[in-house]
């Protein structure tokens, strides 16, 4: 046992089959959001700062974690004065709350290559229990041979739960903000590129 721990530990046994982890590819994944503004039309938005991993479980899927962390300060809906508003008090307060958080607790097989997952996730301060629909979009390698792997997670999220309550009454009825958002996330990963070792010095 000792030596087959030294022979791990010196990279001369192959780790466990089927575990990786990955980093999101930030270049090509999205954190996007949806919501109702004046009751009829959507605003659609981003976050363009985050990072995730995914503790991958090649072999059986539903043991694998899926974190992300996105900086609130990065939300973009392509209107200056908007995303001002978003990033004040009024919101996401992104001085007192500067990051929102999703941590993994579980995942479901509910269909094929289609997931339940389940964690916590963190706005505003606030942590409540999340579910996601996780869809498992395969895997491919790039033109440079790196293997990516693709995910796509959807929820809608109640923003009051978090503590996100600021709205204004319509004269017509109803009001200027919907309750409900759409989150979805569209990751693509992969494994972290090898930090090359520094040439020695003569």
């Amino acid at each position: 046992m000792k030596l087959l721990n030294t022979l791990g530990l010196l990279g001369l046994i192959p780790a466990m089959a089927g575990a990786a982890t990955l980093d999101f590819d930030t270049a090509h994944s999205n954190v996007g959001f949806e919501i109702k503004h004046l009751v009829v039309s959507t605003v659609h938005g981003s976050f363009t700062d985050f990072t995730g991993t995914i503790d991958l479980n090649d072999q059986d899927f539903t043991k694998s974690q899926i974190n992300f962390t996105v900086k609130t300060d990065s939300v973009n809906t392509a209107n200056a004065k908007r995303d001002g508003h978003l990033k004040s008090p009024d919101f996401f307060d992104v001085q007192k709350f500067p990051e929102a958080k999703f941590v993994s607790k579980s995942i479901k097989l509910v269909g094929k290559n289609k997931y339940t997952l389940l964690g916590d996730l963190t706005i505003h301060g606030q942590t409540k229990a999340t579910q996601f629909a996780l869809v498992n979009l395969g895997k491919v390698k790039d033109p440079y041979g790196v293997e990516k792997y693709m995910f796509q997670a959807s929820t809608e999220l109640v923003r009051k739960d978090f503590g996100l309550t600021y709205n204004a009454a319509l004269e017509s009825g109803g009001v200027v903000i919907g309750e409900k958002v759409k989150l979805v996330i569209d990751a693509e990963a992969a494994a972290p590129a090898p930090v090359k070792a520094a040439p020695k010095s003569s």
